[in-house]
C-alpha cells in the first residue's frame, strides 16, 4: 500500500505530465494486484495431507468398552405421568 501511495502522490505532484505519468498510474494499479496474487501462491507451499476416509474407531468394540466401569454416566428418562383430573369450581 505504501508503494501504491508514493505512486498517486507522484503522478499527482510531478509535471509536466508524460510518458512517466503513465507508468506510475499503472505502478498504483497492479503492483498491489501482483502483491497480493504473489503473497497467496507463497502460502500453499506446504501443503495438506490428504484425510484418510476410513473411521478412526474400531469396527466392533473392545470388551472392556462395554463394562460398567468405564466411567461413563446414563441418564433414563422417566415413563410420561398420566394427567391429573381437574377439578371444575363451578359452585
Amino acid at each position: 500500500m505504501g508503494v501504491r501511495i508514493v505512486c498517486i502522490i507522484l503522478m499527482i505532484v510531478i509535471t509536466p505530465y508524460g510518458w512517466y505519468t503513465w507508468v506510475l498510474g499503472a505502478g498504483a494499479v497492479f503492483l498491489p494486484y501482483i502483491a497480493v496474487v504473489l503473497a497467496n501462491v507463497g502460502s500453499d507451499v506446504g501443503g495438506a495431507d490428504p484425510e484418510n476416509p476410513e473411521r478412526a474407531l474400531p469396527q466392533h468394540p473392545s470388551p472392556s468398552a462395554s463394562d460398567d466401569t468405564t466411567g461413563v454416566i446414563r441418564i433414563q428418562e422417566s415413563p410420561a405421568l398420566a394427567p391429573s383430573p381437574q377439578k371444575d369450581d363451578d359452585a
